[in-house]
């Protein structure tokens, strides 16, 4: 019988998924390298966090200098930084952190693929993460049609509501009759309408499709550029398979006072929340002022996309081995 110190170093994918990985990989490159689209590294490690309330860094102290540093969630602000200095399109396959992070679906390390497309809209953009998508698991969505629809659609469709003018109330009655457990003197109409949204809706999108919801509230336009009139949205998108996120991407704000101000945002609400103010990155902020080209930007997460692939229910059969 092994000793229990030596019993659990065996990988939990197998040799033949971590090959069928490496083509994976080798694919978003060769297709990248024919649109001329460069691959770029950016460091993992950095003096500023992501300030989002429902993202949480991981930390880590210098011990020469007793410095903070975080683990970076997403290389978009890196890579931000180099679209100002005139990079042109690129692309990015990183090791990203997040705490807190378990379960089917999540790792708190994990692989993201992240592009930017110099000119493009983020119609331009969700087409041709339909094109990818239907390259890297052919068998399973090469067949499958691209379905567009607003956030304000799928809440009509699958919940029956304008989630534009619905109160708090009405949100919490549409809670209730799905039999979602909450409570309500504690939740905000944002965090009600996301309850609804993973739970009521999300798990509906992209059953025999390639669902792409877009024009989000303004509330959660995060880095993402928002149209103005009547009824301002954000234009951003979400990408859904079979119930599940594949991608989030958006047309990049390009206003630096305006970044600032949604990252102080964030920050009120964390320490509403019990939670810490993150460190603003600020020479992402000198790199907006500077001057970001139009463009738009996506992640896609490349463990969910093997999951697919090989047609198994859990990230820790896709990676070589998951975080103890």
């Amino acid at each position: 019988m092994e000793r229990p110190e030596v019993m659990n170093w065996k990988p939990t994918a197998s040799i033949e998924v971590l090959r069928r990985r490496a083509q994976m990989l080798a694919d978003v490159r060769r297709f990248f390298a024919d649109r001329d689209v460069l691959e770029i590294e950016t460091p993992t490690l950095s003096s500023a966090a992501n300030t989002d309330p429902v993202l949480h860094s991981l930390s880590l102290t210098s011990d020469d200098s007793k410095k903070q540093f975080y683990l970076h969630t997403s290389p978009e602000h890196a890579m931000k930084r180099l679209l100002v200095a005139g990079s042109g399109s690129i692309f990015q396959i990183a090791r990203v952190y997040r705490a807190g992070e378990r379960g089917r679906f999540h790792q708190p390390e994990f692989s993201l693929l992240e592009w930017y497309r110099v000119g493009f809209d983020y119609h331009q953009l969700m087409a041709e993460v339909v094109e990818l998508l239907q390259l890297l698991v052919p068998e399973l969505l090469g067949p499958r049609a691209a379905l567009k629809m607003t956030y304000a659609d799928v809440f009509r469709r699958y919940v029956g509501i304008d989630v534009g003018s619905a109160a708090a109330a009405d949100l919490a009655s549409a809670l209730a009759s799905h039999d979602i457990q909450f409570v309500a003197d504690e939740l905000d109409h944002r965090v009600l309408v996301d309850l609804l949204f993973s739970h009521v809706v999300q798990p509906q999108l992209g059953r025999d499709d390639i669902t792409l919801v877009y024009d989000y509230p303004v509330d959660q336009a995060s880095l993402a550029f928002v149209r103005a009139g009547s009824e301002p949205v954000a234009e951003r998108f979400e990408v859904f398979v079979d119930g599940v996120e594949l991608g989030n991407g958006y047309r990049e704000l390009t206003d630096a006072i305006e970044q600032r101000h949604r990252f102080e945002t964030d920050n009120q609400r964390r320490l509403l929340q019990g939670l810490p103010a993150m460190p603003i990155d600020e020479a992402f902020l000198a790199a907006l002022r500077h001057g970001l080209p139009e463009c738009s930007g996506v992640a896609l997460g490349l463990d969910r996309l093997m999951m697919l692939l090989v047609g198994v229910d859990d990230i820790t059969q896709v990676i070589s081995f998951p975080i103890d």
